[in-house]
């Protein structure tokens, strides 16, 4: 058997990070089983369906690389094909036309409640064969009256339903659209697909499915129900805290691979490892190391797994997410400092690649001012004679790269008989306008030959003309 997994997203609001998870073990276990990943938009809600939230969607997945081997499929355009089965269901008597109004169907639902019943559809129009005058019907699947439904679910065991306590599912409505869950039958049967993972918050609907499918006259897939993901307090995931569009993570300055780690160890595990790469995680994971509690997130956990990607990461992978952060903050980076270096400089003072760039604009332009706690502390008049002496040395350099910025700055502290910190500091100041940065030698070889010295006059300006304190 080929193994056939779907991720199916309404486009009916974001893209967020449970919907993520899902995606990403729907594509983990094809990829596991050199199966096929199939991507399916359910669009039939069509008040609520957008192309920006299509588009959203498709965003998302291409950035995270979970590319789908098929589709993506949109269910609006195979509106012919779900219309051929209920006419071929009412021809075979497994559906039916449907003429209760709103008012009656409101009637039987409180009658029910008064009786302390599960309020459920009686199928009083299933034998029903005559029009009635001025309705147009809904058309219902006619249900098994007797027996149960096992779901044999692959994280929840075996979960029994009574068919007696489903009530027969409207499969078309009145205006001639075809319903979600019937669609997904149907899609799910001509998409062949052989495992159905997804929220446990479908559980509920999956014996409806089941019997559908049986009326097609095939078997079920496999089931995998996950658990929700929960926020940090364990209530409900809600948009303060992260049920927002996955794009949104990229735009906090996180690794795709980062991110889809995270999520994969938010319900999945495999021993006590918890820095995967994604061919590790296609390589290890299964069905049966899912949790069936859900996991709550936890925002300190996904910037240290950041920071580990972030230091794990070739440079030049590292090198293309920054510069969209750079972009994003207005700073041009063509023509300026290469991107690894900065990289290689930064990575271990970041969690993410929006303060990593935050952190690096200095690399790029001369800072716009100085830190006032720093400038008190070191751009002082005081400094200024081992500032300009800092300036000839460097100026002086034949080779511009930090092990000779490093003797340099070394030398000619061992000549003015203080420690590397007093030359270190003014010039750091000088040059990105704070107190801290990557090593003194790294950051001046990142910045330039010329542009340090730009810097350093300007400074040295700054405090001539009282800028600076003690001026």
């Amino acid at each position: 058997m080929t193994v056939r997994t779907r991720f199916a997203p309404s486009p009916t609001g974001l893209l967020h990070i449970g919907g993520v998870r899902t995606a990403l073990f729907c594509w983990l276990y094809a990829r596991r089983h050199h199966g096929s990943f199939i991507l399916r938009i359910e669009d039939t809600d069509r008040e609520r369906s957008t192309p920006a939230a299509v588009q959203v969607i498709l965003d998302g997945m291409d950035w995270l690389g979970l590319h789908p081997d098929e589709g993506p499929f949109y269910q609006t355009a195979r509106y012919p094909r779900y219309r051929e089965v209920i006419r071929q269901w009412l021809d075979e008597g497994k559906a039916y036309h449907c003429y209760c109004t709103k008012d009656e169907l409101e009637a039987m639902r409180n009658a029910q409640l008064a009786a302390k019943a599960k309020p459920r559809y009686d199928g009083r129009c299933r034998e029903r064969r005559d029009p009635r005058p001025g309705i147009t019907p809904v058309v219902r699947f006619r249900s098994p009256d007797e027996g149960e439904v096992v779901v044999e679910d692959r994280v929840h065991g075996d979960v029994v339903f009574r068919n007696a306590e489903l009530d027969d599912l409207i499969i078309e409505r009145s205006d001639g659209n075809p319903t979600y869950n019937f669609c997904v039958v149907v899609d799910d049967y001509d998409m062949r697909i052989t495992h159905v993972i997804r929220g446990d918050d479908h559980l509920n609907n999956t014996p409806r499915q089941i019997n559908m499918l049986r009326a097609l006259g095939v078997e079920p897939p496999v089931y995998a129900h996950l658990p929700m993901i929960l926020g940090p307090d364990g209530t409900k995931l809600s948009k303060r805290h992260g049920a927002v569009s996955v794009l949104h993570y990229r735009e906090q300055g996180y690794l795709p691979e980062a991110l889809l780690n995270y999520l994969a160890r938010l319900g999945w595990s495999h021993g006590d490892q918890e820095i995967f790469s994604l061919a590790e995680m296609v390589e290890l994971f299964d069905l049966d190391h899912v949790n069936k509690a859900a996991s709550a997130i936890n925002p300190d956990k996904l910037a240290w797994i950041s920071q580990q990607h972030l230091m794990r990461a070739q440079p030049a992978r590292v090198s293309t997410e920054l510069a969209w952060q750079f972009g994003q903050l207005g700073v041009e980076v063509v023509g300026g400092p290469p991107l690894e270096a900065i990289v290689l400089a930064q990575r271990e003072r970041a969690k993410t690649l929006q303060e990593m760039a935050q952190n690096s604009r200095y690399f790029f332009c001369s800072p716009e001012g100085y830190d006032d706690k720093a400038a008190r502390k070191h751009l002082v008049a005081e400094a200024l004679p081992l500032l300009a002496q800092t300036r000839a040395a460097l100026a002086a350099l034949p080779d511009w790269n930090a092990p000779a910025i490093h003797a340099a700055l070394e030398g000619l502290a061992a000549a003015a008989g203080v420690g590397l910190g007093k030359v270190a500091q003014p010039l750091r100041v000088a040059v990105t306008g704070g107190s801290v940065s990557p090593p003194i030698d790294q950051t001046l070889a990142i910045i330039g030959h010329e542009a340090t010295l730009a810097r350093i006059d300007r400074a040295v300006a700054w405090v001539a003309t009282g800028g600076g304190p003690g001026a």
